[in-house]
């Protein structure tokens, strides 16, 4: 059997085929053949060397003897399209033996070849073959595209044009590979559709989150970059900084312009080139991330006044992405306050609470400064049958009283033994570890409450 022979190299665009053939004369005359015409080639004698590439590596057609020693390739065939029923496989055979070639084509050939035959028809063939073998993988992308819009339907909610808008231009940008610019008002849900994009781009490495307002600016430098040890007093060991976590990833940087300027250019730098270099060396490592940065000002506005680098804004702002605030989209408020209100009722083991038309007309004539996170705070409050607090209230004549802070403290306290319950099943040591309370205080508490143990110990979900 001769092995696998891989042929002068050609360009990458060049279709990927594999020829299995017996004859090693004709074998090699034929892997010519096709390379001259622009194939990149892998040829095989036999069908069991020929199968296992064919599983490993992405082909896009198939030109195989039929009559193999072995493994037939009638059999080769059935084996291919049991694992990918689309790829397109070209069958040869002596001129006398039509009924094997058509039972080939009932098989699921894409065609088959008479020997002896001329070397153009054969090339011709193939192109054709390629040709529908690129079309239906695009058609193939297209579903999974499809696919992935219906789930993202489930995650960036609302019917109005606008969110229509954000999640087609959220699957573009995606898709791209590009680094990112993501405005919107505080709430809005930046770092929700900074996640979609991640989820939805098919990278293999993780979403990396810096909350640049939240960096002191003394530590900024090594938690971005990474440092070596004794880069800096405390620096015991070496550190891979957020872009080196990002690696195969999404970097997002949300509230970029909270970033201090003298660390812009360094940014600025690694963008452009993909390599990082730690605190207190002098080695650059490579890093292939994207960079989905939000922010809530004009960073234009903010370049104008120097209180932003010009050229980074440029750099970020090649796919921007704005998305519109709760007040511009009001056809969206009852969907999602009735969607928290059931996930408010999940999480806190509760019925959910009946809305009315009144309500409604009072979510809608709000302006939402906060945008989706107060109204989902907002629908928390009203599954707890706490007044709902919003601005309008005040000015109205049957207005409820604002919660008091002993009822807002007891709602964030209820909210956290829950969740603690939930995480640890109901175990009390756990438990009074994570609060730092004693086991006699939990117990009080719990009883305040209304909540039971053995709820949580009974319950297997996440």
């Amino acid at each position: 059997m001769m092995a696998s022979t891989s042929l002068t190299p050609v360009p990458d665009t060049a279709p990927r085929v594999v020829l299995v053939e017996d004859d090693i004369h004709l074998n090699q005359s034929l892997a010519k053949t096709l390379e001259l015409a622009g194939f990149e080639v892998t040829a095989f004698t036999s069908a069991e060397a020929a199968l296992p590439h064919c599983a490993q590596f992405e082909c896009e057609a198939v030109l195989a003897d039929l009559y193999l020693e072995g493994m037939t390739g009638i059999e080769l065939l059935g084996e291919l399209h049991a694992r990918d029923a689309e790829l397109p496989i070209i069958v040869m055979t002596a001129q006398n033996d039509i009924a094997t070639a058509l039972r080939a084509l009932r098989e699921g050939a894409y065609d088959f070849i008479g020997k002896p035959f001329e070397r153009q028809y054969v090339t011709t063939l193939m192109k054709r073959a390629v040709a529908q073998r690129r079309l239906a993988l695009e058609n193939r992308a297209l579903r999974e595209r499809m696919a992935s819009a219906t789930g993202l339907l489930g995650i960036l909610r609302g019917g109005s044009p606008a969110m229509q808008r954000l999640r087609d231009i959220v699957l573009r940008v995606a898709a791209s590979r590009a680094d990112t610019l993501v405005l919107g008002e505080t709430g809005t849900g930046k770092e929700l559709v900074a996640r979609c994009i991640h989820e939805f781009s098919g990278a293999r490495g993780r979403l990396v989150v810096l909350n640049c307002p939240a960096i002191p600016d003394q530590v900024f430098e090594g938690e971005l970059f990474g440092h070596e040890p004794g880069a800096f007093t405390g620096a015991g060991k070496a550190r891979a900084g957020k872009i080196e976590q990002a690696d195969g990833g999404t970097l997002f940087l949300d509230e970029i312009d909270a970033m201090p300027l003298h660390l812009q250019a360094k940014l600025l730098r690694v963008i452009q080139d993909r390599e990082v270099c730690r605190l207190g060396s002098n080695e650059r490592i490579a890093v292939d991330f994207r960079v989905v940065a939000a922010t809530k000002v004009d960073l234009k506005a903010l370049s104008d006044a120097g209180k932003f680098r010009l050229d980074l804004y440029y750099r970020l702002n090649v796919l921007p992405l704005t998305i519109a605030p709760l007040r511009e989209r009001k056809e969206d408020i009852a969907m999602l306050f009735t969607h928290y209100v059931d996930d408010a009722a999940q999480r806190f083991r509760q019925t959910a609470r009946s809305t009315s038309a009144e309500l409604m007309q009072q979510l809608a004539a709000y302006d939402w400064p906060g945008n989706v996170r107060e109204l989902k705070g907002t629908a928390q409050r009203f599954q707890l049958g706490l007044p709902i607090g919003l601005e309008q209230e005040a000015n109205s004549g049957d207005a409820q009283p604002r919660p008091s802070l002993a009822e807002i403290v007891a709602s964030v306290e209820r909210e956290m033994l829950d969740a603690a319950l939930r995480r640890h099943r109901g175990a009390i040591a756990a438990i009074c570890t994570e609060l730092g309370v004693t086991q006699a205080t939990l117990y009080r508490k719990l009883s305040a409450h209304g909540l039971r143990l053995g709820d949580y110990r009974a319950d297997d979900s996440t």
